[in-house]
């Protein structure tokens, strides 16, 4: 496929660019900085700035798939209009874990431990994926990491989930950013989560 990645300099956006391009998919890798995107063959390094709705769409035309891995300060409204403007009609999205449930009806950021310096990403994640799910035309996924987001070895191994947020037997959910990568690029070529959310841990 042909696929668009925006925030591709970034720790997953990088790391979901690799796995694109390992797997032998065409890579539009876009970024405000495209020198610090990682060279790999089939990769085409872009600048870009997806705040500019018309400005994307001239980028991502063609395109098979958009991933975005890109922080919550660009609105889905912004992503799903360039979309159209382009005649893009499949989003991924790197989402957020704070709207994942712990039980039945409290979310993660709704628990004493969630910190409070995180709560404004995590609620810009949470009205993301709200305006995403009033979306009818384009097919989007959302796809939230675990709890714990990190650097790390790529494992190929992990569990996926819904709506509830994963976690092992120590009560612990993490992920690293290669692996999310691979789960990742299997939801692009599988699509088993269309208009929907999920998410994977260890």
């Amino acid at each position: 496929m042909k696929v668009a990645v925006l925030g591709a300099s970034g720790r997953a956006g990088s790391e979901i660019t690799k796995e694109l391009a390992a797997r032998g998919h065409q890579v539009l890798a876009i970024a405000r900085k495209p020198e610090a995107i990682p060279a790999a063959p089939g990769v085409t390094a872009v600048a870009g700035d997806a705040s500019d709705p018309a400005a994307l769409a001239e980028l991502i035309r063609g395109a098979d798939a958009v991933i975005s891995a890109l922080h919550f300060d660009v609105p889905a409204t912004t992503l799903l209009s360039a979309l159209r403007q382009a005649g893009v009609g499949r989003l991924l999205v790197t989402g957020g874990a704070a709207s994942l449930e712990v039980a039945p009806g409290k979310r993660l950021i709704d628990t004493p431990e969630f910190p409070a310096e995180w709560k404004p990403v995590a609620q810009a994640g949470i009205a993301f994926l709200n305006d995403l799910r009033g979306e009818t035309a384009i097919d989007w996924t959302f796809f939230s990491p675990a709890a714990f987001f990190l650097e790390g070895p790529r494992l190929g191994t992990f569990r996926l989930g819904g709506d509830q947020l994963v976690v092992d037997a120590a009560g612990e959910s993490k992920i690293s950013f290669a692996d999310y990568a691979i789960a990742m690029v299997d939801e692009l070529e599988q699509h088993r989560h269309p208009r929907s959310r999920f998410t994977a841990a260890y």
